[in-house]
C-alpha cells in the first residue's frame, strides 16, 4: 500500500477519523443519500463497522471481491431492491463535498442514467508506445501523440447510475471482474462497454484522491482549514 500502512486504505485516519467514516459522512451531508453498503477487503467486515460507528441511514457491510468491480458488484447485490439510484464511491475521497454528491444524482434523476463528475486536465498529457526499452537507464518510452487537453478531464466519484442500467453493465461484463489486468476501473467503463452514453457533470478539486501519504498530508490540511 502506498500509504505505507497495514491496514486496508479505507481504515485509515485522515485528521483523526477513519477515511471511511468521514466518507460516509461526507456522503449523508447531501441529503439525497438514504442508504449505505459499504464492501470491506474480506477478514475487515467488523473493523470497518467500528470505524463506520453509528450513521443515520441503514448501513450493511459486506465482504468485497479480489477486484474493485468485484466489489462494486457484492456492494450493488445487497443493495436494497427498491433503490432506484446508485451510487458509486470510493472512500479514498473523503473529502467529497455533500455539493457534489447532490450534483450527481440531480443529473441521473434529471434523465441522464450514468454520470460521473470530472475536472479539467490541466497538464499536459502525452500517450506513450506500449513497448519500452527494459534495458535503458532510465526506462525510456516512446510518445506517439499529444490529446488535446482541452477534451480532457480527469474522473472523480462517486459515479451515479441509474440502478438498473448498472446491474445490466455488470451483469454484462461479470467475466472481466475476477482479473485484476482485465476488471474495470470505474463503473462508467462498463457502461460505455454496452455502448450506452455517459455524462460528465463539473467536479470539485476537494473530492481528489488519497494515494500516497503526501495526499493524506494535503487531506489533513484541508481538513483542518474547513
Amino acid at each position: 500500500m502506498r500509504l505505507g500502512r497495514d491496514v486496508p486504505k479505507a481504515l485509515v485516519e485522515v485528521g483523526g477519523t477513519p477515511m471511511i467514516a468521514v466518507a460516509a459522512r461526507q456522503l449523508l451531508a447531501s441529503g439525497v443519500v438514504d442508504a449505505l453498503v459499504v464492501t470491506a477487503p474480506p477478514g475487515h467486515g467488523d473493523d470497518m463497522r467500528r470505524a463506520l460507528g453509528t450513521v443515520s441511514v441503514p448501513c450493511e457491510v459486506v465482504d468485497g471481491g479480489t477486484t474493485r468491480q468485484a466489489s462494486v458488484a457484492a456492494g450493488l447485490a445487497t443493495a436494497d431492491g427498491g433503490t432506484d439510484v446508485v451510487l458509486v464511491h470510493d472512500a479514498a475521497r473523503p473529502l467529497t463535498p455533500p455539493a457534489l454528491v447532490a450534483r450527481v444524482v440531480a443529473a441521473v434523476r434529471g434523465g441522464f442514467p450514468a454520470v460521473v463528475p470530472g475536472l479539467p486536465v490541466t497538464d499536459t498529457v502525452k500517450q506513450v508506445a506500449r513497448e519500452a526499452d527494459e534495458a535503458a537507464a532510465p526506462r525510456v518510452e516512446r510518445v506517439v501523440s499529444t490529446p488535446d487537453r482541452a477534451a480532457l478531464r480527469a474522473v472523480q466519484t462517486p459515479q451515479g447510475f441509474d440502478r438498473a442500467l448498472l446491474q445490466r453493465a455488470h451483469t454484462e461484463g461479470a467475466a472481466r471482474a475476477a482479473t485484476e489486468h482485465l476488471a474495470a476501473t470505474d463503473d462508467a467503463g462498463l457502461v460505455e462497454a454496452l455502448g450506452e452514453t455517459v455524462h460528465m457533470v463539473a467536479g470539485d478539486a476537494a473530492a481528489m484522491k488519497i494515494t500516497t501519504a503526501h495526499d493524506l498530508a494535503v487531506a489533513e490540511m484541508l481538513l483542518e482549514a474547513r
